[in-house]
């Protein structure tokens, strides 16, 4: 299998794309290069052996000679021994190459800041969790999504109703009315993603929604380097269901918004069908950090190109308690008030 390195022009060590210049850097003697130039030289390759099994490869960095375990979806790695980014690009070419990339907009450091300010002000955290919670990692990936564009012919039926209230000053009047309605039309659907790598829960990744297509370049695999990338594991055919799943609930959310004007709406009945489907294959930036405290594992995801932020967080007990007391407490003390105020206490 081929492994692709930028060497720096300067002192020959391995480039990294910086994702604040938007340009190739030596993190070593600092030196900047236009991406353009490694774009339109993409002969620097040197082979490396590949062995192992199914689920691991094992393949020579062709800088310092050490051997890399990686994962079979591994496409974008760092040499643990010399550090130098290795791209193998094996697992990014032919028909495996991604049709379109989002290079990385933010840096490790804003990553780090996202976290912090996602701690600042959680009235339910444990105090000592800022303190003492031990950050593990910070990793920059490229994570595999399969983009959607489909259109919805999609219709669906409904019940409503609607009450009049009325009276003649002796006696008060209740009348409902029972309403049919249909709705159908067509939906055009642009980019619609889902992520293909199994590693990465479905959850967190569309949390991290929405990504910028706009700011999607070509493929080139120079935009890899300095980040872990891995290639698909979920085929475009295993996420269709999924797709579809996503696309139904905007289509029937679409459809129940033109049906206004009703004290009561069930949905009925309603078909959705996908026509025009188109599927492309791209890589897009997120941030992953590992944080460990007293014994547990918790993970956080940013956008690499918004900087949203997301992951879940502990909870202490003791303050969670003690709010749910003072709110029934409160809340006891308005109704308390309230009845006191209508004289029936």
């Amino acid at each position: 299998m081929n492994a692709r390195r930028y060497k720096c022009p300067s002192c020959g060590a391995g480039l990294e794309f910086d994702s604040t210049l938007q340009e190739m850097k030596c993190p070593y003697c600092q030196s900047v290069f236009p991406v353009e130039d490694f774009i339109e030289n993409t002969s620097s390759e040197s082979p490396m052996q590949a062995k192992g099994t199914d689920q691991f490869g094992m393949y020579r960095c062709g800088t310092c000679g050490a051997e890399i375990i990686a994962e079979e979806s591994t496409a974008s790695t760092n040499c643990p021994y010399c550090s130098n980014p290795v791209i193998l690009t094996g697992k990014v070419s032919g028909e495996l190459m991604p049709d379109y990339i989002i290079p990385f907009k933010l840096d490790k450091e804003a990553a780090k800041a996202a976290l912090r300010k996602h701690l600042k002000g959680r009235k339910l955290l444990p105090r000592v969790f800022t303190e003492e919670h031990h950050l593990d990692e910070v990793k920059g990936v490229y994570v595999p999504f399969w983009l959607f564009d489909t259109t919805a012919e999609a219709s669906a039926s409904y019940a409503m109703t609607k009450t009049r209230i009325w009276s003649d000053g002796n006696w008060q009047y209740t009348e409902t009315s029972d309403f049919e309605a249909v709705r159908s039309g067509r939906i055009r659907f642009e980019n619609v993603p889902a992520d293909g790598a199994r590693k990465m829960a479905d959850d967190l990744m569309e949390s991290l929604e929405t990504f910028d297509f706009q700011n999607a370049v070509p493929f080139d695999p120079v935009y890899l380097s300095g980040y872990f990338a891995d290639k698909y594991d979920v085929s475009a055919e295993e996420s269709r269901e999924r797709i579809a799943k996503r696309i139904n609930t905007s289509v029937f959310d679409a459809l129940l918004d033109t049906v206004q004007g009703y004290e009561t709406v069930r949905k009925t009945g309603g078909t959705v069908r996908l026509c025009d489907t188109n599927v492309k294959y791209a890589m897009y930036p997120v941030w992953i950090l590992n944080t460990t405290w007293r014994g547990h594992n918790y993970r956080f995801a940013m956008n690499g190109q918004t900087g949203k932020f997301v992951g879940d967080l502990p909870v202490d007990n003791l303050i969670y308690w003690k709010w749910r007391l003072l709110y029934g407490l409160g809340f006891a003390g308005v109704l308390y008030g309230a009845m006191w105020a209508l004289g029936v206490l």
